[in-house]
């Protein structure tokens, strides 16, 4: 089968929401809507199959309206490491800039990697057999969509904040996205796996909504600020 990358819809929803602004690093304040990273880690709770494919976020539609609250919570200010943690000493409250009642329609391409442009590091464990094509990956998700499955819990922003999810067969006839244009200036992309998996870079870009629809560039796009 020909090399093609085929586009999925999920509709995501939740009481709570925190997509963390990265240049405030005490408090944590969301970005208004959805980012391109948070949105990739929903599809990939679903399926991911690391060097034989990816996901690329291509639309980000929002249906409820932009509202916020704020919270007080715990936080643990360690990391785990081979020692032990002991939570009560490193128990930290900060506020927290939270969005509240959120619903998107977000639109993917699972994007498929041929096995020559895999690293040697993907053969290791075992060849891929014959059956090794987008087709493949493109029944294993819509079966595991469809039914309601998912390796993990996919969440939105925090993991404390768990989304509820639904596979879109038919985007025929949906509900119109919020009525309101927006230009949210410089928003989170992604992380930057490809140039240093062990400290990767971040990358960003100028987030639009119009008529509730934001257009998401692809990672190779010079609309991407790396």
């Amino acid at each position: 089968m020909e090399y093609t990358d085929k586009e999925y819809c999920l509709e995501v929803w939740g009481d709570w929401a925190c997509f963390t602004r990265p240049e405030l690093k005490v408090e944590r304040v969301s970005y208004d809507v959805i980012t391109p990273s948070a949105a990739r880690a929903i599809f990939e709770a679903i399926l991911f199959k690391r060097y034989a494919m990816r996901w690329q976020i291509t639309r980000i539609e929002v249906l409820n309206p932009i509202k916020w609250t704020t919270i007080r919570r715990n936080e643990v200010g360690a990391v785990a490491s081979k020692s032990s943690i002991f939570i009560e000493d490193k128990r930290q409250q900060k506020n927290s800039l939270l969005l509240q009642d959120v619903r998107y329609r977000i639109y993917a391409k699972l994007v498929f990697i041929p096995k020559k442009n895999r690293p040697k590091e993907a053969f290791l464990r075992h060849e891929p057999g014959a059956d090794e094509t987008p087709m493949k990956y493109y029944q294993m998700f819509e079966r595991r969509a469809s039914q309601g499955q998912c390796f993990t819990q996919p969440y939105l922003g925090c993991r404390e904040f768990a989304a509820n999810w639904k596979y879109i067969d038919n985007t025929n006839n949906l509900d119109v996205p919020l009525s309101e244009d927006r230009d949210f200036g410089i928003m989170l992309y992604d992380m930057d796996f490809d140039r240093n998996p062990q400290k990767p870079d971040a990358m960003f870009y100028r987030a639009k909504m119009v008529q509730g629809v934001i257009v998401v560039p692809d990672k190779d796009s010079e609309e991407v600020l790396k």
